[in-house]
């Protein structure tokens, strides 16, 4: 699965059975809750490596189903190798390590074709229902979009048919040959379940890529793909349970009926999230262009650190300003009021308390341009975080106060218009 800083990810997931679907993307390539470029989140798990420069980190999450691989492989194992006893849990174990090797080379294949067009790749991981490439840019076109989400279920049925033809080559009967037809299940049901028309899945990316080609525009191509995704989650909620119980003869309310209906409940609200979060990270980039400092700037006044804060206050509501910031006796502004901070202190207490000591210091990053805009205004926020910044004219004059929590409200204003 892929998924990029401005909220698209592409993912693989193993199949339950091991058969399951799904993506965050999940079950691997460009699609997903997620797609090129979400902001960096930190707590990968164990780190594994960096080829291409990319760390791969496997997630806790992995050991868990892992383990459950191991046992439904395991069980498996037990009608077609019935000699092997106990050990066959180490073999499926293999199976699992093997797998989840595949679905590396799947997220490889996104991180390959995101690194040649230049979009930046932060890291791999490994988790409960596959990997996920996160993918610090979006496609500049819907055709590398399209590309981009399409190698992944690609690298998967290529693998699954080299195992397919390496089972020619042994028994059936055999270790080797079980774990080479299994891995050929396996990945053809990655890579199918990924090619699925619907967000998060790669095919859902392929799709929005083919409706953002048709119509010029990628947002219609995000709902359309979304609203796919969110019939798969529901045809996988229900279709699913009864089709893994037909397949193995299991009855509504036995041990592998409940786990099959576990599986797929889990999947569905994946893919049904999944979809949302790839419509909210669209419109959210849509809208970045539109959020400037200038219109989210608030006025100040400014005062000297000994100024009461009563007093502060007071002169901020005759200004009918929403900040304050500190000056020294030159009028050159050493620091910002915090509003939190304010608020912290009861109202009989504000003529007794100095301004200064409810403020921080500015450094070079807590001063921002009156023009900046979009994402480089967000990056500069990640860059220093803080409550408030203050904003400077082209002169270094001080035009006023940005406050994060406005940034936030706009931010959250535009979703929810939606």
């Amino acid at each position: 699965m892929v998924s990029d800083t401005t909220g698209q990810q592409t993912s693989q997931e193993p199949p339950p059975q091991p058969g399951g679907p799904g993506h965050d993307h999940r079950p691997g390539g460009p699609s997903g809750p997620g797609g090129p470029g979400h902001g960096h989140r930190p707590g990968g798990g164990i780190l594994m490596g960096r080829p291409f420069g990319v760390p791969i980190y496997v997630g806790p999450s992995w050991f868990l189903i892992a383990a459950l691989i191991t046992w439904l492989f395991g069980r498996q194992l037990a009608d077609v190798l019935p000699d092997l006893g106990y050990t066959r849990y180490l073999i499926a174990f293999s199976f699992a390590v093997a797998f989840y090797g595949s679905v590396l080379i799947h997220e490889l294949a996104h991180t390959l074709v995101a690194l040649r067009y230049r979009l930046g790749v932060r890291r791999i991981q490994l988790q409960f229902f596959g990997g996920v490439s996160e993918i610090e840019k979006e496609a500049e076109t819907p055709g590398r979009e399209f590309w981009l989400a399409f190698v992944g279920p690609l690298l998967s049925l290529a693998i699954g048919g080299i195992c397919w033809l390496l089972t020619g080559l042994v028994r059936f009967d055999t270790v080797p040959g079980v774990l080479l037809a299994g891995l050929t299940v396996a990945n053809l049901v990655v890579a199918v379940f990924n090619l699925l028309p619907g967000l998060p899945l790669d095919g859902g990316r392929m799709l929005r890529a083919v409706v953002w080609g048709v119509t010029g525009r990628p947002m219609t191509g995000t709902v359309a793909a979304a609203w796919s995704g969110r019939v798969l989650a529901l045809v996988v909620l229900f279709g699913l349970p009864l089709w893994g119980n037909a397949q193995h003869g299991s009855r509504p309310g036995t041990g592998e009926s409940l786990l099959n209906t576990s599986l797929a409940a889990v999947l569905a609200v994946v893919i049904w999230s999944g979809a949302g979060t790839a419509v909210r990270n669209a419109r959210l980039k849509e809208a970045l262009p539109r959020l400037g400092v200038r219109d989210l700037t608030r006025r100040a006044v400014q005062v000297t650190a000994d100024t009461p804060l009563g007093e502060a206050l007071r002169r901020a509501r005759e200004a009918q300003a929403g900040a304050v910031v500190i000056s020294d006796g030159h009028g050159d502004p050493i620091a910002l009021v915090k509003e939190a901070a304010v608020l912290q202190v009861p109202e009989h207490r504000r003529p007794w308390v100095a301004a200064g000591a409810l403020a921080r210091t500015l450094e070079p990053g807590l001063r921002l341009a009156v023009d900046l805009d979009g994402e480089q205004l967000l990056a500069a926020l990640r860059t220093t975080p803080a409550s408030e910044y203050l904003v400077v004219n082209p002169d270094g004059g001080v035009y006023g106060v940005l406050a994060v929590a406005d940034v936030e409200r706009r931010l959250s204003a535009v979703l929810s218009r939606h």
